[in-house]
């Protein structure tokens, strides 16, 4: 599976009612609540008109400057991404700087954004559901349970495969389902040991390292997996489980992206609105390629 540069159109407007930002707004929190975002988040609205009709929907991981042209150029009314523009505080959006110059491209183009970040990985049928699934887990639960919400939803799943397979084979299954990105799939662990009980996070998930362990997880599967914790949760297994597995950031949360376009279109059209929804297929991971042994 593989993004490309084309958007991928996931239901294309005919008659139906043209919905207000609100409406959209209402429906989106309905499938990712506000509530289940970590207390260090920035989710929900970033720059739009509650008021203003919204016709085209795009979704992307990353509101970098392509993915904001690109939903621009199409004449969105609203642009929602996993990762949020504004995390972390600014003082100012002047248009000289990256995220002043999409704040202003956005609102000078009556595009809204939306942010739903770790209330997408948290939610039922959010980014870690949809990796589970992708994966062929069965009777998954959260890692860490969410504080505010249903037993199903939380950071992180665990589930078991239907049947063992080995470290390696499990690694290619991971590698076949993911987007093609420079960094591949990196495994730690015995290639021929038998694995079945898997847990994973999509996006960084180092902090659930421990919690991997204590559910006895064969395999623990995340993004940005930093030298240090990676090598002590290694010693602490003594070379033995959870094997540790590392993907893309971007790869791991892109797989939500055209579930999620579809659970908004769903919610939507039993409203009674119609709208233009698209995936972006930008390939937003930071890295261009990657140098390994020998090549």
């Amino acid at each position: 599976m593989s993004p490309s540069h084309a958007q991928r159109p996931v239901h294309i407007a005919s008659s139906g009612k043209v919905p207000l930002l609100e409406d959209v707004l209402e429906a989106a929190e309905e499938l990712w609540p506000p509530a289940l975002a970590e207390t260090w988040d920035a989710v929900g609205l970033v720059a739009g008109r509650r008021d203003q009709a919204v016709r085209r929907i795009h979704f992307a991981v990353d509101p970098v400057r392509a993915v904001v042209e690109e939903a621009c150029n199409a004449e969105a009314d609203l642009l929602i991404t996993h990762h949020p523009l504004l995390l972390r505080g600014v003082n100012s959006v002047e248009a000289g700087q990256f995220k002043g110059a999409m704040i202003h491209r956005l609102i000078e183009s009556g595009c809204a954004l939306l942010s739903a970040h770790t209330n997408g990985d948290s939610a039922v049928g959010g980014v870690n559901d949809v990796l589970a699934g992708l994966l062929g887990l069965q009777d998954t639960e959260p890692l860490q349970a969410a504080e505010q919400g249903l037993a199903e939803e939380g950071l992180g799943r665990i589930g078991t495969l239907t049947r063992a397979v080995t470290l390696g084979d499990f690694a290619a299954t991971v590698f076949s389902v993911m987007p093609s990105v420079a960094g591949g799939v990196q495994v730690s662990g015995d290639r021929e040991a038998a694995v079945q009980r898997i847990a994973l996070c999509g996006g960084a998930g180092d902090s659930l390292l421990t919690a991997a362990a204590q559910a006895q997880a064969d395999v623990f599967l995340t993004a940005d997996l930093r030298h240090h914790p990676a090598s002590e949760a290694r010693e602490a297994a003594a070379g033995g489980k959870p094997f540790l597995i590392d993907v893309s950031h971007f790869a791991s949360e892109w797989l939500w992206l055209p579930a999620a376009a579809d659970a908004l279109d769903r919610a939507l059209t039993d409203r009674g609105y119609d709208v233009e929804i698209a995936v972006s297929g930008i390939n937003t991971d930071p890295w261009d390629f990657v140098l390994t042994p020998g090549h």
